[in-house]
């Protein structure tokens, strides 16, 4: 818009985040599940969604199941902790573990994700930036 000055943008590129989605057979598992994530500083947030309807090949039959789907923001060197963590309190054999890595994001945003995956934050600690 002219005569309006347009708000500085700040966007960071990095290879040290990463988004991970993460299908759950309920509600309340996903919100558990994410909850613990954050709580032990494995993620900044955690998005629940759903239900989505997932159509899948499961041991040769093809199959179809109501679930939620999980969007977890954390660092990539937290990785290897995430999904042992997904997998120990998952019911699935196989669950879905999708690492998307972020390739940038606006500066403030990813030095929040940062900070808030250093170690697990307190709970009465002020929030800065809104959950994305």
């Amino acid at each position: 818009m002219k005569g309006h000055p347009r708000p500085q943008v700040s966007v960071k590129t990095s290879r040290s985040f990463a988004t991970v989605w993460v299908t759950v057979p309920s509600r309340s598992l996903g919100r558990s599940l994410g909850r613990r994530a954050v709580e032990a500083g494995l993620a900044a947030c955690v998005q629940l969604s759903g239900p989505v309807e997932s159509i899948y090949r499961w041991q040769g039959a093809v199959e179809s199941a109501k679930e939620w789907r999980l969007v977890f923001k954390t660092r990539s060197v937290l990785l290897a902790k995430l999904e042992a963590l997904v997998v120990a309190h998952h019911p699935y054999d196989t669950p879905q573990f999708l690492v998307l890595p972020v390739s940038g994001g606006s500066a403030k945003y990813l030095d929040w994700l940062a900070e808030s995956t250093a170690s697990p934050a307190p709970s009465s600690r002020k929030r800065t930036v809104e959950p994305v």
